[in-house]
């Protein structure tokens, strides 16, 4: 056979890949990592004005909501198949010490004792932070312009165990204090919550990622910045050594967050540890995706399912995600 440049001579034998893309229903057929509804944690933001669903202006679709808010809500997650929320409170009032943070008639307290009455079957996870409910927006207590870590690790065992005896099912410390894991469950163990899990933002970034979540639960700092507690970007070991802290406190569960950005992060962790592991689809990848495809220059539901994916490939168990009930929409109706 003489060889063209249009049509060169094959060799005998070559792997056609491609036979397994050739149409919809093959690649669905041999896909590897498909992200579902029940893989989603959807956070909620509970403010304590009543009648209120007020948009978040920097995450299109998502909502500052009250109480009474609550059953259309709960009854649009049950139906997508959405099992577990995240909540984040917005207290009507702030102080230096975070006491509604752990007030037995707190915004969140009240919010846990709400949906389990609703929905009982609904896992609900509580994050475990001072940020938002602080004057200073900072995620402890101050001594002068400074995060004490020590003096926070009691405030942040009675804002646990208060959610857990309002009856959450999971707390989600996220404040970055050293040691706050053990402190929490020691607290929770001698409350009589044993059975309570503490799921650990053991690997959270110092992130630019975070600035539309501010203006959503109102958690800005008055001053200076969260480096000193929240991770360097720039470091992949440091993280499994925080990991590995934590679950040597008694962490049940891991969150790496961000996501997108740290899927090197979340693969590797995946790999040293066996315990459920999640990842925080943050507010900033949220919004890129939304600002995007507002400008028409990206497919929101390709993008956003191409990126849950991605976090679920690299090892995710369950991703905590502002798309989480578009996605579910989108998986249930596929394009293709």
């Amino acid at each position: 056979m003489i060889e063209s440049p249009a049509f060169p001579v094959m060799p005998a034998r070559f792997e056609r890949t491609r036979r397994l893309r050739r149409s919809p229903a093959m690649r669905r057929f041999v896909r590897e990592t498909t992200p579902r509804p029940d893989d989603f944690v959807y956070p909620l933001f509970i403010t304590e004005e009543a009648n209120t669903r007020r948009e978040i202006t920097s995450m299109p679709g998502q909502f500052q909501i009250s109480l009474d808010h609550l059953p259309e809500e709960l009854a649009d997650l049950g139906s997508l198949g959405i099992g577990a929320v995240l909540l984040f409170g917005l207290p009507n009032t702030k102080d230096p010490t975070a006491s509604a943070a752990h007030d037995p008639a707190g915004i969140i307290q009240r919010a846990v004792a709400e949906i389990k009455r609703l929905a009982p079957d609904m896992l609900v996870i509580t994050d475990v932070c001072a940020c938002e409910y602080t004057d200073h927006g900072h995620c402890g207590i101050l001594v002068g312009d400074t995060v004490d870590n020590d003096r926070t690790l009691p405030l942040l065992a009675r804002i646990a165990t208060s959610h857990a005896d309002a009856g959450a099912d999971i707390v989600a410390p996220s404040d970055m204090m050293d040691g706050r894991v053990g402190v929490i469950r020691e607290a929770l163990d001698r409350a009589g919550h044993e059975m309570v899990p503490v799921m650990s933002y053991a690997a959270k970034f110092a992130s630019g990622f975070y600035g539309p979540f501010r203006e959503a639960a109102c958690s800005t700092p008055a001053f200076g910045d969260r480096r000193t507690h929240q991770m360097d970007p720039a470091n992949r070991r440091e993280a499994a050594r925080e990991i590995a802290i934590d679950l040597a406190e008694g962490a049940d569960m891991i969150i790496v967050k961000p996501a997108l950005a740290y899927l090197d992060v979340i693969r590797e962790a995946r790999e040293a540890i066996d315990v459920p592991l999640l990842a925080y689809n943050v507010s900033g990848e949220y919004a890129m995706v939304k600002a995007a495809a507002r400008l028409g220059w990206i497919d929101e539901r390709r993008v956003a399912l191409e990126t849950l994916t991605a976090i679920k490939r690299a090892g995710a168990d369950r991703i905590i995600t502002y798309h989480a009930k578009d996605a579910a929409r989108w998986l249930a109706d596929p394009d293709e």
